[in-house]
């Protein structure tokens, strides 16, 4: 992974002489409790199935996806990652003009660049806990006019959250296409903060789930986007490769996305987690702690006794790695973010936090 997509782990090993298992990565965002037991048991005892193809149409997958994701099969696209469906989407529609809501991903600049799409940034500021009015938002999008508008939800890095309610406001406001990422927005409250279900509603919107982060999968490579415009969504299929997902992930995916012993504990382990680390960070001296609906929380050094830089270089020894996020455009050296990882974990981070912060 570059330095902006998070910890090169392999690299930090060979310098500082820990094995890449020895460090907690509180730089990645991924569910640390690991992915569905039933899934994984279901490919240990199947394991002859990868000499077979997949379905083509990948029924039983969208079956399961339309469950979890409360809409209609027919709208589900599947990609190979999330990344995937992002370029495929933003090559499909191909704006000339378009909103992005930062800070963000940079993957989302990368292939409108691609394009040679002309992007203005909707910045979320720091003076306004980086919460954003949608109403404001829809209206500069409008009076604009933009083709596309791109949000995370919730925003990584900052963790900020538009509801649902936001959102229909935002896509029947607007005018043009809204793109959703949501790959954070299963580590809080669905049935208040995902768009998935308003897909069948508007076909101006398109919403982007992957498997990596809050299932715990980022091996298998499994995305899926979720829009109701038919011409849309034949230009994007017409871009993808047949079985582009492979049987093993098709498989898991089918039992994960149903599994929800395994969902239900990830909601419960990760908000007691999170509830703990935003608690515990608050108490630092000189440390500013922003509201998060993600599995990380966005953190500024105030009093600016040091970098981001500097903090994660003096953790590094520890075998702790954070995030530096002076790579996200929009926040400067002094910020830095932390996932949530296990109990242990995350006591351990707080401890050396609190030698260095007093």
């Amino acid at each position: 992974m570059s330095v902006n997509h998070g910890a090169n782990l392999y690299e930090l090993s060979a310098k500082y002489g820990f094995s890449k298992e020895d460090f907690m990565d509180f730089s990645s965002n991924i569910n640390p409790f690991g992915s569905s037991k039933k899934a994984k048991q279901y490919v240990i005892d199947n394991i002859d199935m990868v000499s077979m193809y997949p379905d083509p149409e990948y029924v039983e997958l969208k079956k399961s996806i339309s469950t979890y994701c409360k809409c209609n099969s027919e709208n589900i696209v599947l990609g190979s990652g999330a990344t995937e469906l992002i370029s495929s989407f933003i090559g499909t529609v191909n704006p000339k003009k378009a909103v992005l809501v930062s800070p963000a991903y940079s993957e989302y600049e990368k292939e409108l660049n691609k394009i040679g799409c002309e992007i203005k940034k909707y910045y979320s500021k720091k003076e306004n806990h980086f919460e954003i009015d949608p109403k404001d938002l829809a209206n500069t999008v409008k009076e604009g006019g933009y083709e596309l508008l791109i949000i995370c939800n919730p925003c990584n890095p900052t963790g900020f959250a538009f509801s649902k309610d936001q959102i229909r406001e935002i896509v029947s406001t607007c005018g043009c296409y809204v793109m959703i990422d949501e790959t954070y927005v299963e580590f809080t409250d669905t049935s208040k903060y995902s768009s998935t279900p308003l897909v069948d509603e508007f076909d101006n919107l398109f919403v982007i789930r992957g498997t990596s982060k809050f299932f715990s999968t980022p091996g298998i490579r499994l995305g899926y986007g979720l829009i109701s415009n038919e011409k849309v969504k034949e230009a994007i299929n017409k871009r993808l490769d047949l079985w582009n997902i492979n049987v093993v992930a098709s498989r898991m995916g089918e039992i994960m996305f149903v599994d929800d012993d395994f969902i239900n504990e990830t909601i419960e382990h990760m908000s007691k987690e999170r509830d703990y680390l935003e608690s515990e960070l608050r108490f630092l001296p000189g440390v500013k702690v922003y509201n998060t609906y993600g599995n990380f929380v966005l953190c500024e050094i105030v009093d600016r006794r040091m970098t981001a830089e500097e903090l994660r270089n003096e953790l590094i020894p520890e075998r702790i790695i954070i995030r530096d996020c002076a790579s996200f455009d929009g926040l400067d050296e002094y910020f830095f973010r932390v996932c949530i990882l296990k109990p242990e974990e995350n006591i351990l981070l707080i401890s050396e936090l609190k030698k260095i912060f007093g």
